[in-house]
């Protein structure tokens, strides 16, 4: 087990994807989307990061899990909205495919974390 959240690969790679969506697809969005999609993607990719943290200061494995599910939950969010984003014209398909594989690696990496908790637990 890591020593801090910071250390947890799964954690790193949200958060790649949360500073490729304020430097590349936040600016892209118009100001029309401030208080929508532009609120709802950061937000998302925001509460990925925080939720692998929260779940790492936990004490219990459950507990841990249950906060990776909701990381898992929030990267999938990031995609819906990125997909919306690239259906109105406002990110670029190349974005898209960026946006597309970080979070595929981010699930998977969540996946491994949260199967390896859970056998820590059995």
């Amino acid at each position: 087990m890591a020593d801090n959240f910071e250390k947890l690969e799964c954690w790193k790679k949200c958060f790649e994807l949360k500073l490729f969506i304020k430097e590349k697809v936040i600016l892209a969005l118009p100001d029309s989307e401030k208080f929508d999609l532009r609120s709802q993607i950061l937000r998302a990719s925001r509460s990925a990061t925080a939720n692998i943290a929260e779940g790492w200061g936990r004490y219990h494995y459950k507990e841990n899990v249950k906060f990776l599910l909701n990381a898992r939950g929030s990267v999938a969010e990031v995609l819906d909205h990125a997909l919306e984003a690239h259906s109105w014209n406002y990110i670029t398909k190349e974005n898209l495919a960026e946006i597309r594989n970080t979070t595929d690696s981010c699930i998977r990496l969540l996946n491994g974390y949260i199967k390896y908790l859970r056998k820590q637990n059995e």
